[in-house]
């Protein structure tokens, strides 16, 4: 599966396609399944906790400031939409290991 389809360019940035996998170390992204980045997070998915560390985590990860990096679909599911605003394409893939190419 392209890559591309994780992670995509929109006019306000990009637009990046997880699956969160809760209670599991180490943190960070864990390798792409069914057109998703798969992101470990060490916190259960209760009041929150896990949609604040993923942002902080891909914040980090791609050098944004927290408040940019905003959840816009899958707020309660495992698999959720992010806006990384203001953020390009090519550092993206770059920081998170997905190169841009072909599976």
């Amino acid at each position: 599966m392209a890559h591309e389809e994780i992670a995509r360019p929109v006019p306000a940035g990009v637009r990046l396609r997880v699956r969160v996998l809760p209670r599991s170390q180490p943190a960070g992204p864990a390798g792409v399944r069914a057109g998703r980045l798969l992101v470990r997070l060490p916190q259960a998915p209760v009041d929150g906790a896990a949609n604040r560390a993923l942002t902080q985590l891909l914040a980090r990860a791609c050098g944004l400031a927290r408040g940019r990096v905003t959840i816009v679909a899958g707020e309660t599911s495992r698999e959720k939409e992010l806006l990384l605003e203001g953020a390009e394409l090519a550092a993206v893939q770059t920081a998170l290991g997905l190169g841009g190419g072909a599976d």
